[in-house]
């Protein structure tokens, strides 16, 4: 039954009908509380009936909410009242395009105005995940600003009505009538004159069902007339499926005498309208590209411009000396072409680049470190699940669907054979190679702690060992591993990382000087047989090399690429800018380049954060998400109350800062106010002050701030490489803290006016996140001196000399806790438990396993957990269960790309 003026839905005032059809009645609505005119529209009763309808409805619209696009009509509100489900739209004033069409075809530009502003709008709407599944001229509106998409996702929600099995009338018995174009209801979803071969197949939508429907609004606008016509649905659907619509450029009666279609909109729409999806255009921003072409080559780049005024026919005699000239000119032309390809036989056009993105991995909660084989026809990723589980997929280029790939179950980081048949990775603490058709891995040897690799084209692998290692090498086809650089520690270099062999086999880049935990550090220039190399330049994260002698590495998230002179051992010439916003994380970089020249990355947008949540001693999630940024090194206050964590660079300063989360008001706030990365947040033990390190500048400093956020900061600087703070020990108030390169530890005041920094003395060379007892007798602490994995040890620091293994398979983040009676530490994923006497000498029991930790994806410095004093609550990053973050981007020629630059 319609609403009449005066109702209301919630706060929502309804004024007046606009308009309605099979997903519901549109009513112009007053918004009571910001005094606006909105438009409401009402869902029909038969799906609002269903609960599961309702819930989907629900989920869609908030998805639709988030899309932010000029060209999008924005959705406001979702609510229900009583047994009415309404949705509460921008109200938009102007035409839609199905009623100006009844006026006849647009003018060029305008159709190319329009056509792209459209296919911007479905751009963004796939980014975001959101498929339209009935986009049409009745669902474009035309205003003064220019065109904008209404009715997002709603198709999707009607996909749940007429279930096998509810009695609901099926699709394909329905017979809307031609004139009028009607949604069908059931597992066909969408209007039929403008639905995809797939749709009326009933085969799942993608991006590609929009790209038809959008071929079919073109070719409306183009010729005034729909692309696909039939007296019957019958009829109709035998066209869609089986025949062509006639071309663009036979212009219909009624288009302005002249203004024919622009040269090269044909093949676009034809492209758009193939059959077969693998044929069509794969995405809405390649259509946007090509409208913009043609705009260019039309000379109609200019929006709005008005099409020029045909010329005067000229006379018969004129027209036969004119097609005279022409057919001279077209035989000269083609002595010219057929010269130059005798004389430059190796000449040829460029090859063309194209461009699409894969769709997410369902029941995953994330998809990441793409890698594309040499050959350019294979991709590799990994997964995440809701358990931590990440493995290996691969998906053929020329195919739209992913398979895992059997034993590579807990891998680190995958690597590409140079033969495109294998993959090789670290797992279990050994080099392992696996054919890319699954089985049974290859162990090529032991690697400690090492997760990144190259495969050379000679046979030899690189690989970066530990953060503080200089890169190793050794035969693909097994034996030990071999230095392949040097680390200068005289000139305070620390870590190295990320090689990447060149074509040759022989010379490689890598990241020296590596910062730990921030992927910024030295371009260098290797070469296998000599452990120096020659420092390239700065990078921000991975660096590759691309066909062409094109170095492609991060300065932010923003990826560039110059100019190799290998003899030289030097860049030239100036950056040029591939992708902004590539993805960081623990990888410093998700993107590859094969030998082919394919490229492939993903985006930092659109990756739901990891977020902060208590859980017990067994590990059970307790309550919601604690955080509403992506955050890692969480600290929890003396009495339980608060905690402190840093964020990851996704604020809006882009900076890494110190929040601190009220847990008994449920409040946030920013603590740190500084133009510089901060890091490794502790409390003071009276939980009045934090301290934390700041990153980068000349010297590392540590800064001490009060937790309220009132009062003055202070700032000192402490050594002379970057540091993290472990601890505000509870004896003699002072700072427990240490370089980034494992190599010590030590103590200062942060009240002294000195702040001199006191060494701890006869313990390992490498070693770090060290934690002092309570009772300020013991040190716990990390290291892999002497063992093939970090250990977790205790060591007297007053009193009797003695030094006791704590952790017996391996052993990170040691934590004291129940007043330094029991000893936690994170082994393998694992949070493990070992009780402890030390009232007279130092005992430790056998480690106990608590709970596995959910596995966020971190830099490899980062802390995922932190506990009470008492040991009995926790508070652990969690990430995603939600949908698989976005999709991954690839480039078929990535040399086409640069030579446009």
């Amino acid at each position: 039954m319609p609403l009449s003026a005066g109702t209301r839905l919630g706060p929502y005032e309804i004024v007046a009908p606009l308009g309605a059809g099979g997903m519901g009645e549109v009513y112009r609505a007053r918004d009571t509380r910001l005094g606006r005119d909105v438009a409401v529209k009402v869902l029909p009763l038969h799906l609002s009936a269903s609960p599961e309808v309702r819930a989907r409805f629900e989920r869609e619209a908030k998805t639709v909410s988030s899309l932010n696009h000029p060209n999008i009509c924005t959705l406001f509100d979702v609510g229900r009242e009583g047994e009415t489900d309404y949705l509460v739209m921008e109200l938009i004033e102007g035409e839609t395009l199905a009623e100006r069409l009844r006026r006849g075809p647009l003018p060029g530009p305008e159709l190319l105005r329009l056509g792209a502003q459209v296919a911007d709008a479905l751009d963004r709407a796939h980014r975001a995940g959101v498929i339209h599944r009935d986009l049409k001229p009745a669902n474009i509106m035309l205003t003064r600003s220019g065109a904008k998409l209404m009715d997002f996702g709603l198709a999707r929600a009607a996909g749940l009505a007429g279930q096998a099995g509810s009695g609901a009338t099926s699709p394909m018995t329905q017979s809307p009538t031609v004139a009028q174009a009607l949604t069908a209801e059931g597992s066909i979803v969408g209007t039929f004159q403008y639905m995809a071969p797939e749709q009326l197949e009933g085969r799942d939508a993608d991006v590609r069902t929009d790209i038809w429907a959008l071929g079919c609004v073109l070719y409306e606008m183009a010729t005034g007339k729909r692309a696909f016509e039939g007296r019957s649905q019958a009829t109709l659907i035998a066209s869609i499926i089986s025949s062509q619509p006639a071309p663009v450029n036979e212009a219909p009666s009624g288009a302005p005498a002249g203004d024919a279609p622009p040269h090269g909109l044909d093949r676009l729409i034809r492209t758009c309208l193939a059959k077969d999806p693998e044929e069509r255009n794969q995405t809405a921003h390649d259509v946007k590209l090509q409208l913009q072409w043609i705009a260019e080559n039309a000379g109609l780049s200019g929006v709005g411009l008005a099409p020029s005024p045909p010329a005067a026919l000229p006379s018969p005699l004129a027209r036969r000396t004119s097609r005279l000239a022409w057919g001279v000119a077209a035989l000269m032309a083609l002595v010219a072409v057929s010269a130059f390809a005798w004389l430059y036989p190796r000449a040829s056009a460029p090859r063309q680049a194209y461009r699409f993105r894969t769709e997410p991995v369902p029941d995953v909660v994330d998809a990441f470190w793409p890698r594309v084989s040499p050959d350019g026809r294979m991709l590799v990723f990994e997964t995440q699940d809701s358990t931590g589980r990440i493995r290996a997929w691969i998906r053929p280029l020329d195919q739209t669907e992913a398979h895992p790939i059997a034993g590579s179950e807990g891998l680190r980081r995958a690597y590409w054979s140079p033969d495109s048949r294998e993959i090789v990775f670290v797992a279990d603490n050994k080099i392992q190679r696996l054919s890319i058709a699954g089985g049974t891995p290859v162990v090529v040897c032991s690697a400690n702690q090492g997760a990144d690799l190259s495969w050379g084209s000679k046979g030899s692998i690189l690989m970066d060992g530990q953060f503080t290692d200089s890169l190793k090498v050794v035969p693909a086809s097994g034996g030990e591993l071999q230095p392949a650089t040097r680390i200068d520690r005289a000139a305070h270099e620390v870590g190295t990382g990320w090689p990447c062999f060149l074509p040759d086999g022989e010379h490689f880049l890598f990241i020296g000087n590596l910062q730990n935990g921030t992927g910024t550090g030295d371009i260098r220039l290797g070469r296998l047989g000599s452990l120096d190399s020659k420092l390239l330049g700065q990078s921000d994260g991975r660096a590759e090399y691309a066909p062409g002698g094109w170095v492609v590495y991060l300065r932010g998230s923003t990826l560039l690429a110059r100019k190799l002179d290998l003899g030289a051992g030097r860049l030239t010439g100036q950056p040029l800018t591939l992708v902004e916003n590539v993805r960081a994380g623990s990888s410093a970089g998700h993107f590859s380049v094969s030998a082919s020249g394919a490229f492939a990355y993903s985006r930092g947008e659109g990756g739901a954060a990891n977020t902060l949540q208590e859980a017990d001693r067994s590990g059970r999630l307790i309550g919601g998400a604690l955080s509403t940024t992506d955050c890692i090194n969480p600290a929890l206050s003396p009495d339980g109350r608060r905690l402190l964590y840093e964020t990851t660079g996704q604020s809006p300063s882009g900076r890494h800062e110190i929040w601190l989360r009220d847990l008994e008001r449920g409040t946030e706030s920013k603590l740190t106010f500084v133009a510089r990365d901060v890091h490794s947040p502790v409390w003071s033990p009276d939980g009045r002050r934090f301290a934390c390190a700041l990153r980068s500048g000349d010297r590392p400093q540590i800064l001490v701030g009060s937790s309220d956020g009132l009062g003055a900061v202070d700032t000192f600087a402490v050594g002379a490489t970057s540091v993290v703070v472990t601890q505000w020990a509870p004896m003699g108030s002072r700072l427990v803290y240490g370089p980034e390169s494992f190599l010590g530890a030590f103590t200062v005041s942060p009240d002294s006016a000195k702040h001199t920094p006191a060494p701890f003395v006869g313990l390992p060379q490498r070693f770090a996140q060290s934690m002092l007892s309570p009772d300020g007798r013991w040190l716990a602490y990390a290291t892999s001196e002497g063992t093939p994995q970090p250990q977790v040890f205790v060591q007297s620091v007053t009193g009797v000399p003695g030094r006791w293994q704590v952790s017996t398979k391996s052993g990170i983040f040691p934590t004291w806790t129940k007043g330094g009676r029991e000893l936690l530490f994170e082994s393998n994923g694992m949070v493990m438990a070992a009780d402890v006497d030390a009232a007279d000498a130092f005992r430790v029991g056998q480690p106990k396993a608590l709970f596995t930790l959910p596995q966020a994806v971190l830099g490899v410095s980062s802390r995922t957990w932190t506990c009470s004093q008492d040991g009995q609550r926790f508070f652990v990053l969690v990430p995603p269960r939600t949908a698989s973050r976005g999709g991954i981007e690839v480039i078929t020629d990535l040399q086409s790309v640069l030579g446009r630059k």
